[in-house]
């Protein structure tokens, strides 16, 4: 059991390769829903963000730190691009979309905040 329990940290960190390899290659596309200018500049700093956090996990390396500031990362998609996108939804698809969304930035902000506070092994800058 605790050989499959082990795979979560990898599974998790996966996710956030995933995602800024997605920032990266669409940041064109992605750069209309970034509230401040310049938009492709912030998918692509958020993309890099993203993957730099999931090797940092996946590595033990900085990974206190990298969980952190990816869990903060997420939060703030989640209240700057789902929740205003949710609140001026065209229609109900649309506002199902954002919810999803919303939703999955936020559980995995606390999924990564709890790795940041119970399984992280490099505490070395934020004890």
């Amino acid at each position: 059991m605790n050989a499959v329990l082990g795979l979560g940290k990898y599974l998790f960190a996966v996710i956030f390769i995933v995602f800024g390899l997605g920032h990266l290659g669409n940041a064109g596309a992605m750069a209309g829903m970034v509230p401040i200018p310049p938009g492709e500049l912030w998918v692509y700093v958020t993309g890099v963000a993203l993957i730099a956090g999931a090797v940092s996990i996946i590595i033990g390396k900085y990974d206190k730190l990298g969980a952190a500031l990816l869990g903060v990362l997420l939060l703030i998609f989640a209240l700057s691009i789902h929740l205003p996108g949710m609140m001026n939804a065209a229609d109900a698809m649309a506002k199902q979309g954002f919810m999803g969304n919303l939703l999955k930035d936020i559980g995995l902000a606390g999924g990564a905040w709890m790795y940041a506070s119970s399984l992280a092994k490099d505490k070395s800058i934020i004890g």
